[in-house]
């Protein structure tokens, strides 16, 4: 069902946020791929925005506890997708990651999959209020989120699986986790651990750990990018290098520095300061989603938000961690900042259901 709101009832400031920095993106992905064989990237970088801004606005319009309602129906869906995708998806650098499309497209259905979760959980401990978290319903939802995040990491995509854990979390910590459990989920990682990094990550993915605790043992080979980038980042110094003039950037020092890096890259070139802005928008982006989930008329809306939130703190931490060498290089986006469709696309549906929530925050 679909109904129309008021234009004070949408929440304008929170598109504003996200429209500023996902111009800084824009216009960062045009500076780094300048007369490179990515120099029109930035052109489909618009279009996927638009087509982001057409689902906002759906994922705005739908009431929630409708999506919420459909939530097993769409997880099903996503499941299948991802069993698809291990056996006929297509093969880029190395991995199994996308949905070939008509006209040459890709989609990293993994991305989506995020949508799905947040939904999922919202849906699952909104049913437990007032109800407090206990160990059965505990191995119930996590075996839920065990089985896209097995399906990911088997891509190879460990990233992108770890990623959903966060909206997991956050639905436990919302509901009320009982002591003994977290003790219970530590320990459960404690002997997980060995066995993922046995049978789960791929040696690629062994050697950036690796890397990550010594860079130099290998500067020409796995430790070149996270060197260079630290390289990037320090050329910025308080004002940047200015636009399109970043040396590492332009030099093609850094490589990938539209995608996976883009943050390096804008950092050169617009220093402490640029830095210092576009963190600021983040931080006034999770301040929005958090008054949003605090104003919700009910407690799916509440997980929505906070799960949104989440996700959207662990891309960011990821990603400014990994650039500037204090966590491993992944292929975690840095959200509507770097190119990529499929990300963007989830994160405007994501930030979608958040303004869900506030249109509805006096409905419900």
């Amino acid at each position: 069902m679909i109904r129309h709101y008021s234009a004070r009832d949408f929440d304008w400031v929170l598109l504003g946020i996200t429209m500023a920095i996902t111009v800084l993106g824009l216009l960062e992905i045009y500076s780094a791929t300048r007369n490179t064989p990515w120099q029109e990237a930035y052109v489909r970088q618009i279009v996927w925005i638009g087509l982001g801004l057409i689902l906002l606005w759906v994922f705005s319009s739908i009431d929630y506890n409708i999506l919420i309602h459909h939530a097993p129906a769409f997880y099903a869906i996503a499941v299948a997708l991802l069993l698809v995708i291990m056996f006929f998806g297509q093969v880029i650098g190395g991995a199994r990651r996308w949905l070939p499309l008509p006209g040459g497209t890709t989609l990293q259905v993994s991305e989506f999959v995020k949508v799905v979760l947040v939904l999922l959980m919202a849906r699952f401990f909104s049913d437990l209020h007032p109800e407090r978290v206990s160990g059965k319903n505990l191995l119930k939802i996590a075996g839920l989120f065990a089985v896209p995040m097995f399906l990911v990491a088997r891509q190879p995509d460990l990233s992108t699986a770890l990623s959903f854990s966060p909206i997991l979390f956050m639905g436990v910590f919302v509901a009320g986790l009982r002591w003994k459990y977290v003790l219970v989920l530590v320990l459960a990682g404690a002997l997980i651990l060995p066995l993922a990094w046995q049978f789960l990550v791929a040696p690629y993915q062994k050697e950036r750990v690796i890397t990550f605790m010594d860079p130099e043992r290998d500067p020409q080979g796995s430790g070149y990018q996270p060197i260079q980038s630290k390289i990037a980042i320090g050329a910025g110094g308080i004002w940047g290098a200015g636009f399109e003039r970043g040396s590492q950037t332009q030099l093609r020092f850094l490589p990938t520095p539209h995608t996976d890096f883009i943050f390096s890259a804008y950092a050169e070139e617009t220093g402490f300061v640029g830095v210092t802005l576009v963190l600021a928008l983040y931080f006034a982006m999770l301040i929005k989603i958090a008054g949003n989930a605090q104003t919700s008329a009910d407690s799916a809306g509440m997980y929505i938000c906070m799960g949104v939130g989440a996700l959207v703190l662990f891309h960011l931490l990821v990603n400014v961690g990994m650039v500037i060498g204090r966590m491993p290089v992944t292929g975690l986006p840095l959200p509507l900042m770097s190119y990529g469709g499929s990300n963007l696309l989830a994160t405007f549906m994501l930030l979608g259901l958040v303004n869900n929530v506030r249109l509805r925050r006096f409905t419900n």
